[in-house]
């Protein structure tokens, strides 16, 4: 589906989802609609009894007919309940597929876009978007929608029927439903209409303020802050007390007159049924269409009432489907139609400039450097410099703009992304380990290496001190009974992933950023092993980690400022100090 060719309603959208479990949708909600007919049909009934017994109150006996009556208005509305309960099964089970669609296309289109995609998107935040919003469809389909079909073809037939037996007190009835209607939809539209796209904004918000909270906590307590100490937890809390404020009081005037209304009816109705009984040549049959009336309005108010309740339910589905649509709209990453192999592991940046999405400056800006096959290039600098930001664009996690970066003499837009993950090995900062074993946290990296293969990976990433303190060592489960790693443990046991990988570049992004000085030795071991006859592009603070690199480039601004080993970089700036020293001699 091409979500750029033409934009569909949420229904629409919805209904391709649902793919073969469409025709049950429809059939669901024709169901609904027979059922919502055969629901009045009782009424209809018990107004034909009503005028039996009112003319046989001089003979009794003629009467007995009447309860004939009686077993066709049970049997209409059995077979009104037994019909809905049919259009449930049916709506419910294509609500079910629909959502479940709905999952496995997002998830399935998440594999084809840029890794950088996921980077700037938070786990917990796609996961909201994929379960919950898909969730929030099957209320609308499963329940709202079967419920609104009968709620269009009740006024339908109602409007018959309140003009059938006495059109003067069917117009009294009408005339609070025409109210409702206006009421709802001014509570329903204007400003109203998008409020649960800001709802769900502000609920995303929240909840990934309330994460950095929460694990902040231990830095709040120990210096005595309180929650000020987070602005933008706090004002997301403000912002979503706000949003729902609002939305409360801007409902509360036309909720207010809508229940009034639907529910004052009778106020209208029953005087009005008493004055007609009192002027006509025969009350009695003004009183029997009078009863009928006061039968049948209340269900006119459980009409109006799921109207508006399929309304939200519809506004939700509407918003979910937007938040999917993002998701389905971002561009996957292109593979090439003849693709190339590299011919090597060397890496070449020429004229190389990126700019994210929504950015104003770009954050590399014509940039050219070299690393040679099977040696060692430092990226250093301040934060915000462009250094993460060069070696993102190497696996293609983002495409650059302008320029190419080359791999093994090949631009990586012309490998297959099968080649090119096959090339690199990455040890990033932020490292993520999936709560299972550690083998099978290793082994993610070779899917076909064998248990010896692993552990000789674990022990080449100085893993044998952990492995032995584990109660199950390869095989102990992180997560789990109260099981967690350090973070330079994890950077370890990332480092035993690389290595199992033997790929020939390497990646190194703050590798050893949250590693205590015991931990940085260990994983500084574990370099020497992984980094051995490779390609290596290193990103680092620590001198201890850069100081034997082949080559130095210091990031500005996106751009390289200067660039050498570590003993010139050295020399220059103390030759840059001593010149800004005698300016002031």
């Amino acid at each position: 589906m091409d979500w750029k060719e033409k934009k569909k309603s949420s229904l629409s959208q919805l209904m391709t989802y649902a793919g073969g479990h469409k025709k049950l949708t429809i059939l669901g909600c024709t169901l609904s609609g027979v059922s919502a007919v055969l629901a009045m049909a009782p009424y209809i009934c018990i107004w034909f009894v009503a005028r039996g017994v009112f003319s046989s109150l001089t003979n009794l006996s003629s009467a007995r007919g009447l309860i004939q009556y009686g077993w066709i208005a049970l049997w209409l509305a059995a077979a009104s309940l037994l019909i809905y309960f049919a259009a449930l099964m049916c709506t419910h089970l294509a609500a079910f597929r629909t959502a479940k669609n709905m999952r496995q296309s997002a998830a399935e289109h998440l594999v084809d876009v840029p890794l950088g995609y996921f980077t700037a998107n938070q786990s917990g935040r796609l996961r909201k978007i994929i379960d919950d919003n898909a969730g929030m469809t099957e209320t609308l389909l499963a329940h709202q929608l079967p419920d609104l079909v009968g709620a269009v073809v009740t006024p339908v037939a109602a409007i018959v029927l309140l003009f059938v037996f006495d059109w003067r007190m069917g117009l009294i009835c009408l005339v609070p439903i025409v109210i409702a209607v206006v009421l709802l939809i001014r509570m329903m539209g204007g400003k109203n209409a998008r409020f649960f796209s800001r709802y769900q904004k502000a609920i995303e918000n929240l909840s990934a303020e309330a994460t950095e909270y929460v694990r902040g906590i231990p830095v709040v307590k120990v210096f005595q802050q309180t929650v000020y100490s987070f602005k933008t937890f706090y004002s997301s809390i403000m912002s979503y007390r706000d949003l729902a404020s609002d939305y409360a009081m801007s409902c509360r005037n036309p909720m207010t007159g809508f229940t009034t209304v639907l529910n004052g009816t009778f106020l209208l109705l029953i005087p009005a049924g008493m004055l007609l009984c009192g002027v006509a040549s025969s009350g009695w049959a003004v009183l029997i269409d009078l009863l009928f009336y006061i039968l049948f309005t209340p269900m006119c108010a459980l009409m109006m009432m799921r109207i508006m309740y399929a309304s939200e339910a519809k506004m939700q589905a509407d918003e979910a489907v937007r938040k999917l649509e993002e998701i389905m709209s971002i561009s996957p990453m292109e593979e090439p139609s003849e693709p190339k192999v590299p011919l090597n592991a060397g890496i070449e940046f020429q004229e190389v400039t990126y700019t994210y999405p929504e950015a104003a400056v770009p954050a590399l800006s014509k940039i050219s450097f070299r690393i040679p096959e099977k040696t060692t290039v430092a990226l250093v600098g301040p934060s915000g410099s462009g250094k993460s930001t060069a070696a993102s664009l190497i696996p293609r996690f983002w495409d650059v703009q302008e320029g190419s970066v080359l791999v093994g003499g090949m631009d990586v837009r012309r490998l297959s992304s099968k080649a090119l993950m096959n090339q690199v090995a990455f040890v990033f900062q932020d490292t993520r380990l999936f709560k299972t074993s550690l083998f099978e946290n290793i082994r993610a990296a070779r899917p076909d290496a064998t248990r010896e293969q692993v552990l000789a990976a674990a022990y080449s990433a100085q893993c044998k001190d952990l492995l032995e303190k584990l109660p199950d060592g390869l095989d102990t489960v992180i997560g789990t009974k109260g099981i967690y790693l350090s973070g330079g443990e994890c950077q370890r046991i990332a480092l035993a992933r690389a290595i199992l990988k033997d790929a020939p570049i390497i990646v190194l992004d703050e590798a050893t950023a949250f590693a205590d000085p015991e931990n940085e030795a260990l994983i500084q071991k574990a370099f020497e092993t992984l980094t051995k006859g490779k390609t290596v592009l290193m990103i680092a603070h620590r001198l201890s980690t850069i100081q034997n690199a082949d080559l130095i480039l210091v990031f500005k601004n996106g751009k390289i400022a200067e660039r050498g080993k570590h003993h010139e970089l050295l020399l220059l700036t103390f030759i840059g100090t001593f010149c800004e020293l005698n300016l002031y001699v």
